[in-house]
């Protein structure tokens, strides 16, 4: 039994070598993602690099916990060639998924804004769409798989390097068990002693490095902002410390920001019906486009590449201030649909909350005579919206498998968007009135493919999505022909919105407001429900302005505000790299679950540069104080009802 301080020395020097390519991976992100950080100068990010160790080392030590243990064990068979190929098999394995995954968000985080958090493998049990789109990604980004091919190599190269570096040949007699049975006592013992010393103070500075210090808490993704913006956070942690990190946090904890009765003043979820007069009722149409950011339309102030929507707007309620409340479609269709925001690191379709009782459209409009249904051309089980369209009380949902025509299929996410729509058209025709029916495309998602015989009418843009926005538009306009042709065209109100904003190339569209900007518009045919509303909103108030709109007469729980409400002001709230934020008025709160890191005015700094929470103006600290007890208010709401179940009225 012998582990000597060389040998521990040898244990470090090859998790240096890792650990070396986790500022190469973060260099790389950031050349890769530059315009998403233009305001870090080289400075800056040499800063970052070095505060980023910190977290670096983090995710560095978990990750080779199996490598550490392999390596310290104390016996002679450890100094065999067998044994050493096991041990850098393993150190390969374990590093080279750390690095693949830091890979991978050289790109994909130009969808999310955010570093890849756990509930990235939650999609591999909803569907088999991810599955069957890696070859897809695989081949349009081939240059990363490359990359951490290049990585891999190259810290193989360097472990190479270091096995003549206290490594005794296989065959040394004096290591063996035999010799060791051949050691007085007193040796084995003062071996033991060492052997334990050794490594307790080994382990307690692996223990240090993990928790990122000796703080009462170990490190999370939110310890960050001590270092950098909020923005800038993706930029200083990597992409192993992001999914570990987040990895079970949708056990939420209850937060007593406010005792009960004083919560209810700054928020209450509870809708009280406006009005009791009737009215016809009017049928609902929501049309939930992939990806389709504010900036694709004639509201980004840019090129629009959405001519017909743009033409619908001239004839709607539009609303030019609105926020996504999620990233992911996975969480733009609750959002929408139930009025619920995405305010933990999972998706609530895919939380241990999903089997939770919740009020939706489909359940609230189910009791006054509306029958439902949800349309969605993928396959059947992807990101589980079948089984959220179950829940939520849609009568019937309809995918690629009722569609049942794969000549239409794309190859990739399920059914071309053009006919699709015309699917869906022809059979709200046959649902019983008053209807719900809710539609969410798919073409304008990645690899942005559209059919052959549209190749040279959509020219597109600099983005790849950009042509595929343009087909979906397009689809959107013939949807809009058929539907005007039938009775209950203009009984119906049609709500057209994103379930998140898409990739962007500009500064204003890639940051932590305008990232979250997309169109919020409701038409209906020969009314006078038109104009521009300059009032913040969001997914989540979609559902609440839907039922004032038809004179809901009964009470109902949403997170979301009637948007048509003059007393009220519009706020939205998201939830990006553990920072809570909110939007009231022109200002936008950053808020780290304790205290606030950022104010700023987005519509006058729209690179958000200017940070006002670093400055003394009463005028600020007012907006400050309020905006921070309004998020507080609705965090604490929004944790208390997740785990007490009580997503209800």
């Amino acid at each position: 039994m012998k582990v000597t301080l060389k040998e521990i020395q040898l244990l470090l020097i090859r998790l240096s070598i890792a650990l070396l390519t986790y500022p190469i991976c973060k260099t790389l992100f950031y050349l890769f993602n530059y315009h998403y950080f233009s305001d870090v100068s080289v400075g800056d990010f040499l800063s970052i690099l070095f505060f980023g160790l910190r977290f670096d080392v983090s995710a560095l030590v978990l990750m080779n916990v199996p490598f550490t243990l392999l390596h310290i064990i104390p016996f002679g068979f450890t100094k065999k060639k067998w044994y050493q190929l096991v041990l850098k098999t393993v150190f390969l394995t374990v590093n080279g998924i750390a690095i693949l995954a830091d890979c991978v968000d050289l790109e994909y985080y130009k969808f999310t804004l955010k570093r890849t958090t756990s509930d990235f493998f939650d999609l591999f049990g909803l569907g088999s769409d991810i599955s069957s789109l890696l070859p897809q990604y695989i081949k349009d980004f081939w240059y990363v798989v490359l990359i951490a091919a290049t990585l891999i190599i190259f810290i193989s190269w360097l472990y190479n390097k270091t096995t003549k570096f206290g490594v005794r040949s296989s065959g040394e007699s004096n290591t063996g068990f035999n010799s060791q049975l051949r050691t007085p006592n007193s040796q084995l013992i003062a071996r033991l002693i060492s052997w334990i010393i050794l490594n307790s103070a080994l382990i307690g500075i692996m223990i240090i490095g993990f928790r990122g210090g000796l703080q009462m808490r170990p490190i999370m993704t939110i310890n960050a902002s001590e270092y950098v913006s909020a923005k800038n956070i993706p930029l200083i942690i990597n992409t192993p410390f992001s999914i570990i990190k987040s990895y079970g946090l949708e056990e939420l904890e209850d937060k007593k920001y406010f005792p009960e009765e004083e919560l209810l003043k700054h928020f209450n979820p509870i809708h009280q019906p406006l009005t009791i007069s009737h009215q016809p009722s009017s049928n609902v149409f929501i049309l939930i486009m992939e990806s389709f950011s504010k900036e694709y339309t004639s509201l980004g102030g840019k090129k629009s590449y959405t001519p017909f929507l743009d033409s619908l707007m001239n004839e709607s309620m539009v609303f030019d201030n609105a926020f996504a409340n999620g990233k992911k479609s996975i969480e733009g269709i609750p959002a929408v649909l139930a009025s619920l925001p995405a305010l933990m690191n999972e998706s609530f379709i895919t939380s241990t909350y999903c089997g939770n009782r919740f009020n939706s459209l489909s359940n609230t409009l189910r009791s006054k005579g509306y029958s439902s249904a949800f349309f969605h051309g993928g396959t059947n089980g992807t990101m589980g919206f079948d089984a959220f369209c179950g829940s939520a009380g849609f009568d019937k949902y309809y995918g690629r498998y009722e569609y049942n025509n794969d000549k239409d299929y794309d190859g990739d996410w399920g059914i071309w968007d053009e006919p699709f729509l015309q699917y869906a058209e022809k059979n709200v025709s046959r649902m019983k009135q008053p209807f719900l029916a809710a539609l969410f495309s798919l073409t304008s998602h990645h690899p942005f493919t559209i059919p052959e015989k549209y190749q040279t009418q959509f020219t597109g843009g600099e983005l790849p999505i950009l042509k595929s926005v343009q087909y979906a538009d397009y689809s959107l306009k013939k949807f809009f022909e058929s539907a005007s042709k039938e009775k209950w065209f203009d009984s119906t109100l049609f709500v057209i919105t994103a379930d998140h904003a898409g990739p962007s190339e500009d500064n204003v569209y890639s940051n932590s407001a305008g990232g979250f900007e997309i169109p919020i518009v409701f038409y209906q045919h020969n009314s006078s429900f038109k104009g521009i509303n300059h009032k913040v909103t969001q997914q989540i108030d979609i559902m609440p302005t839907i039922l004032n709109y038809l004179n809901y007469n009964s009470s109902f729980f949403s997170f979301g505000n009637n948007a048509l409400d003059t007393i009220q002001t519009g706020y939205a709230v998201n939830f990006i790299n553990d920072v809570y934020q909110i939007f009231q008025n022109d200002y936008l709160l950053q808020f780290d679950g304790r205290k606030t890191i950022a104010l700023y005015n987005y519509k006058t700094d729209s690179l958000l540069k200017n940070n006002l929470h670093e400055q003394t103006s009463k005028v600020f600290k007012t907006f400050e104080v309020s905006m921070e007890a309004k998020l507080k208010a609705i965090i604490q709401t929004y944790h208390h009802a997740m785990i007490a179940n009580k997503l209800t009225e």
